[in-house]
Parts: C-alpha cells; sequence; structure tokens
C-alpha cells in the first residue's frame, strides 16, 4: 500500500520506509525523569543530550534491519537538529541501516506529529513511501488520515511525555 498523496513512482524506484527513532528503536525510558511535569527549556535540553546512552530496541532494529532488504529507509524524529550528529552516530553505532535522517527544526515548537506530517508530505512527491513505522498512536492516527502506510511500534508502553514540543 503506498500514500495516495505521492508522486507517481518509477518502476525502479525503491520504496520508502520511515522509522521513527524514540520508542521505535531506541529506549529513551531512562531520560523520561527530564520532561516530567512541566519541563523547562533546560530539562528539554537534558533529555536530548542524553540520548546517546539510549540502549537500542532488539524488536525495533530488527523491524528495520528486514525492512532494509527491499525498502531504503529515512528515519523521522522528533528530536532537535542540534542532536543530529548525536543521533547520526548512535544509528551507526548500533548498526542500524543509513538513510535519511528527518529532526524537528530549531525552534520549531509544534507537537512532533504535525511536524511528521509536514515532511511526510514532502517527501511523497519525492519518493514512494511504503510504511511509517512509530510509536506514538497519535502520530499513526494522523499520517493514516492522510493517506499514509503505517505500523505502530507496540513493542514498548508509549509514554505522551514524548510529544516533543517543548524546547
Amino acid at each position: 500500500m503506498r500514500c495516495s498523496s505521492q508522486a507517481t513512482p518509477q518502476p525502479d524506484m525503491t520504496p520508502l520506509a520511515i522509522v521513527d527513532i524514540d520508542g521505535t528503536v531506541a529506549d529513551a525510558r531512562h531520560r523520561l525523569h527530564w520532561i516530567t511535569g512541566k519541563p523547562t527549556h533546560a530539562e528539554w535540553v537534558g533529555f536530548f543530550n542524553a540520548a546517546g546512552a539510549d540502549p537500542v530496541l532488539p524488536h525495533g532494529a530488527e523491524l528495520v534491519r528486514q525492512l532494509a532488504h527491499d525498502h531504503e529507509i529515512a528515519w523521522i524524529t522528533g528530536r532537535p537538529e542540534r542532536i543530529r550528529g548525536l543521533t547520526e552516530h548512535w544509528l551507526a553505532r548500533h548498526s542500524l541501516p543509513a538513510g535519511r535522517l528527518l529532526m524537528q527544526p530549531e525552534g520549531d515548537r509544534r507537537p512532533a506529529r504535525e511536524v511528521k506530517l509536514e515532511q511526510l508530505q514532502k517527501l511523497a512527491g519525492e519518493a514512494a513511501i511504503d510504511l511509517v513505522v512509530d510509536d506514538d498512536p497519535r502520530v499513526i492516527e494522523l499520517l493514516g488520515e492522510h493517506g499514509f502506510p503505517t505500523k505502530l511500534a507496540d513493542w514498548l508502553p508509549w509514554s505522551p511525555v514524548m510529544d516533543f514540543h517543548g524546547e
């Protein structure tokens, strides 16, 4: 199933699988203590700066490795652009497939789901999006409403505090 809002894919195009990071392949639970209640800017900074210590989620890592056999992988995350290097290093250290990395633009405080939808709508004009995997049921619902094929990453309990719009 392909997203209906995308350009017509060329026969030789490898379809895209878009994969979220936190809660899908990265276990961010050890850093949730930074953002309980109404987090300050400094607490959001601490939360994101600790992302390099995230354990890998085996189920999510295995899924993305399987998808990489017949899909181009693109990563999408609510992490801010300022930790791009940390995130790229984390992905490589865990031997996860290389791919385009879509991140929350600096200073953009919209909920991650809104930014992800916007980014995917732009990307759909360039490539055939075959699947989007995310742990946030609100992201899955919103993307599904816009015609994107989705899979809920349900191997970890989802936490609404990970709605990255506070930094």
